[in-house]
């Protein structure tokens, strides 16, 4: 059977397109055509998986290359790790690799396998064992919730030093608007989602798409600008397809993200407990927190506390854009290597 390409979830997509054609009927047909040449474009053959480095449950530890003290990028729980590496041309872990450091990407695994597990139980049952197999205190790079949760691994095992890029901490710098959208989205998925053990990625998509519509509506519609087969095309494509991608989200790791932390802001109010330990960026070791100024995902306001840069772009477009060469020199100056 063939894969469907579109995004997920389609109907919520036509309907952005539908509401913005209200105002700007071009934009709206420019969109729909670039839908459908994303959905028929070739995909390229997929790399081969790195290596296993190590394996707790179905959390597995993915070889990057590099030689040195270790690097470990923790990814959000929400999509898929890929982003982190994504292709030859555009990966964090092969930057931090090429900077003299053993880049190792974690990869949450199927939801199946952790089911049963809050956010606090992701950090004390996989990451933390994953992180007592490697020979020495590793340094920490989390990437949105996954800074999050990197902060939380520190506050519980020795690590060498911990990075955050556009991890979101103080919850209630969100927008009102924005949090309060969320709970209700969620006083509706809850009940299905507790029947299920699990809340569909795609409920997560559409909250973060209601984030700002028309943004969504016009990538589509410059991707049908695009020549196919050329860079930019095959950039957004991949990137699409990684975003469009990735393993439902646990009930109660889901029922905590959204009521304690959105709802409650326990980490900005210092009330977010894992092991019983109260969990706070005031670590013992080093804390870089990265940020992005036109970041709708999360907003720069909500980053932990601590020494902070701030580079010029958007949540992802910091990870594969051209702003990565920023926060490539960024996180080699943090880590005392040098950016190749």
């Amino acid at each position: 059977m063939q894969q469907s390409h579109a995004p997920r979830p389609l109907p919520l997509f036509l309907e952005l397109v539908r509401t913005v054609a209200a105002a700007d009927p071009q934009l709206a047909a420019k969109a729909l055509a670039g839908l459908a040449s994303y959905e028929a474009a070739a995909r390229l053959p997929e790399r081969p998986p790195r290596p296993v480095l190590a394996r707790t449950g179905g959390a597995t530890l993915r070889d990057c290359g590099g030689s040195g003290p270790p690097v470990v990028l923790v990814p959000s729980l929400i999509n898929p790790p890929d982003v982190l590496d994504l292709d030859e041309r555009v990966s964090l872990a092969g930057a931090i690799a090429a900077m003299g450091r053993h880049a190792l990407l974690l990869d949450w695994g199927p939801a199946a396998e952790r089911g049963e597990l809050d956010l606090g139980g992701h950090v004390e049952q996989l990451l933390l064992p994953l992180l007592r197999d490697l020979p020495g205190p590793p340094a920490l790079i989390g990437y949105c919730l996954g800074g999050t949760m990197a902060i939380a691994a520190a506050n519980l095992a020795e690590v060498e030093r911990v990075a955050t890029l556009a991890a979101p901490w103080t919850f209630s710098a969100y927008p009102n608007e924005a949090r309060n959208s969320l709970l209700s989205l969620w006083a509706t998925a809850q009940p299905a989602a507790r029947e299920l053990r699990a809340l569909p990625m795609e409920v997560l998509q559409s909250a973060f798409w209601s984030l700002d519509p028309k943004r969504i509506v016009a990538k589509f519609a410059r991707f049908a600008e695009l020549a196919p087969g050329e860079a930019a095309a095959r950039r957004f494509i991949t990137l699409e397809d990684w975003a469009n991608e990735g393993e439902p989200l646990p009930y109660p790791a889901a029922r905590e993200l959204i009521e304690d932390l959105f709802g409650g802001d326990l980490p900005g109010n210092g009330g977010w407990r894992v092991s019983g330990k109260v969990i706070s960026p005031a670590l013992p070791c080093p804390l870089l927190n990265i940020t992005a100024s036109a970041d709708r995902i999360t907003p720069a306001a909500a980053a932990p506390t601590g020494t902070t840069v701030k580079i010029d772009s958007g949540h992802v477009g910091m990870i594969v854009g051209s702003a990565r060469v920023e926060l490539h020199q960024a996180l080699a100056e943090f880590l005392g290597a040098p950016c190749r």
